[in-house]
């Protein structure tokens, strides 16, 4: 049987000009922590160009699989959910590093790459609506992957769980807006 292992992105909005950053491990994953780490970054508005969404895309898409041959969807798992790694690839892609969209953008990006490529990765979610499609997406995904049911099914409870700590249980008055988990 395979295991299924997880990354979650989530954002909030902290006030109208930051927002926070985290990207979570399960503990099951074997690393031997949860949240990872936390970056506060200034939010600005606006939106990016096509011509910058179209490059970062093609970069992506090389950086992916680069990694994915030399270090396996493991290492990728591990790399993304280090926030300075994280910041440091949506640079590489060609944001600024203090943009508050590196992090929505970026994961829409490389969404878009992993439905296009066979790297062995999936993302489900995404910003505002798209995140509450994340579960019907992990129904996709789980066929695409060959998970079990039982997968799936963790992996949808896992999103249920971290949305509602974030919407519920963490009393700050911001709404999670941004909801991702990239799946291996």
């Amino acid at each position: 049987m395979k295991t299924v292992k997880y990354l979650r992105f989530y954002c909030s909005l902290r006030g109208k000009r930051r927002l926070t950053f985290q990207p979570i491990f399960p503990l099951e994953f074997g690393v031997g922590m949860g949240l990872t780490g936390t970056v506060e970054l200034p939010l600005h508005a606006g939106g990016v160009p096509r011509w910058l969404i179209s490059r970062m895309t093609r970069l992506a898409k090389g950086v992916l699989t680069i990694m994915v041959d030399e270090h396996g969807v493991d290492e990728v798992l591990k790399r993304f959910s280090d926030p300075l790694w994280f910041q440091a690839f949506s640079c590489v892609l060609g944001f600024d590093w203090n943009s508050s969209g590196t992090t929505t953008v970026t994961c829409a990006v490389v969404k878009s790459v992993l439905a296009n490529e066979n790297l062995g990765l999936k993302m489900a979610g995404g910003k505002g609506f798209k995140s509450l499609q994340t579960l019907k997406e992990l129904d996709v995904l789980g066929e695409e992957l060959n998970l079990a049911t039982g997968s799936v099914e963790g992996l949808k409870k896992a999103s249920r769980l971290s949305a509602k700590v974030d919407n519920a249980a963490v009393q700050d008055g911001y709404s999670i807006y941004h909801h991702v988990i990239l799946v291996c």
